[in-house]
């Protein structure tokens, strides 16, 4: 099985964030075949318009299964009747989607109003439910990583409360990997035992303490690079349960 896995497109109105979304789907459809599904781990919109919404469900067409959750530029109400076709709510938003036997659970990390993430005792008690269903391969997905990364501004907003995931995640070794965003670089590390993927930022980059750049405010523009191509991951999952990600760029 191969997965695509993008994050965080941003899709303001403007036609910067829209051609690096379409570039991405474009590199996609070269592909010799249509990958297995496509993972989108948050901040779809950049300011949960409905219209951006709109544009995000034409943009992300594509013959493979397309899943969505939410990430804090997110608003759960216009997020639930753009992208899912369901009414109009503010809980959060969680869903389950079964592909070729593998498992893939997308979980609500966003705290309305805020930059930071936490999962709802709702959430773990739904995502602790649907793990238990089988034992074949699982894959949960989020925006908020939760660990630090080294990227100073995201780690101050990470996914919180992390102890009560890992509980979770112990009772189901059926889990091959999380994935994640909001980071705006690619990443790889661990939780609980379980590889974690950060998927690159669509729409920018985000810089280490350690680079050019890292040191200027938000207020400065960064530390972000809007000049960077966009990017993604393709995982690979294996028939011994192996995860192998490979991370691409997109010409624009």
């Amino acid at each position: 099985m191969i997965i695509a896995h993008l994050s965080d497109l941003h899709l303001d109105g403007g036609s910067r964030a829209e051609d690096r979304v379409a570039a991405v789907l474009a590199y996609l459809g070269g592909l010799a075949r249509p990958v297995d599904a496509v993972v989108v781990t948050g901040d779809i919109a950049d300011h949960g318009a409905a219209e951006e919404y709109a544009r995000a469900a034409e943009l992300l067409k594509h013959p493979a299964p397309v899943l969505v959750c939410p990430g804090n530029h997110d608003i759960r109400a216009a997020f639930r009747t753009g992208l899912l076709d369901r009414p109009a709510s503010d809980g959060p938003i969680d869903s389950v989607r079964e592909i070729d036997g593998v498992l893939f659970a997308l979980c609500d990390s966003t705290i309305p109003g805020r930059g930071a993430g936490f999962l709802a005792d709702e959430t773990l008690d739904w995502l602790d439910g649907v793990l238990s269903g089988g034992d074949g391969p699982a894959l949960v997905a989020f925006h908020h990583p939760p660990v630090e990364v080294g990227v100073p501004l995201v780690d101050a907003i990470r996914q919180a409360g992390e102890d009560r995931l890992a509980a979770v995640l112990r009772r189901h070794p059926r889990v091959t990997a999380l994935l994640a965003g909001h980071v705006h670089t690619g990443a790889s590390t661990t939780f609980a035992g379980v590889p974690l993927r950060i998927a690159p930022a669509v729409v920018s980059g985000s810089l280490l303490p350690v680079e050019p750049g890292a040191d200027r405010g938000w207020a400065d523009g960064g530390p972000l690079e809007y000049d960077r191509p966009p990017a993604l991951l393709l995982h690979v999952l294996h028939d011994d349960g192996r995860v192998t990600t490979h991370h691409r760029t997109v010409p624009l």
